[in-house]
C-alpha cells in the first residue's frame, strides 16, 4: 500500500502536465475541456497522497515510511505554496503592465 501511495504522489506532475502533452501531440481539446480538472487532480494527488501515506505508515508503525511521507508532504507543501504565491502576484499585475 505504501508503494502505491508513493507512486500516486509521483504521478501528480504527469497528471498536471497531461493537457500540455496532449496539446503538443495535436489534441488541444483536452486542455480546453479538461485542463482545470487535470490541475485539480494533480493538486489533490500532491496533497492527499502524503497525508494518507503518513496515516497508513503511522498506523502500521513503519518509521522509514513516516519519514518518507513527511518529506513528500514538505515538498508538496512548498510547491503548492510557491504556486499560490506566484498566482497571487500575477493576479495583482494590471493588464498591459510588466510587473
Amino acid at each position: 500500500m505504501i508503494a502505491g501511495l508513493v507512486w500516486w504522489w509521483r504521478a501528480a506532475p504527469v497528471v498536471l502536465f497531461a493537457p500540455l502533452i496532449a496539446t503538443a501531440l495535436g489534441v488541444p481539446e483536452v486542455r480546453d475541456e479538461f485542463g482545470r480538472v487535470f490541475g485539480l487532480a494533480a493538486l489533490g494527488s500532491a496533497v492527499a497522497a502524503p497525508a494518507v501515506g503518513f496515516m497508513v505508515a503511522l498506523v502500521g508503525g513503519r518509521r522509514q515510511a513516516l519519514r518518507r511521507f513527511a518529506v513528500m508532504g514538505a515538498v508538496s507543501g512548498a510547491i503548492v505554496l510557491l504556486l499560490w504565491v506566484l498566482v497571487e502576484l500575477l493576479a495583482e499585475c494590471p493588464d498591459g503592465h510588466h510587473c
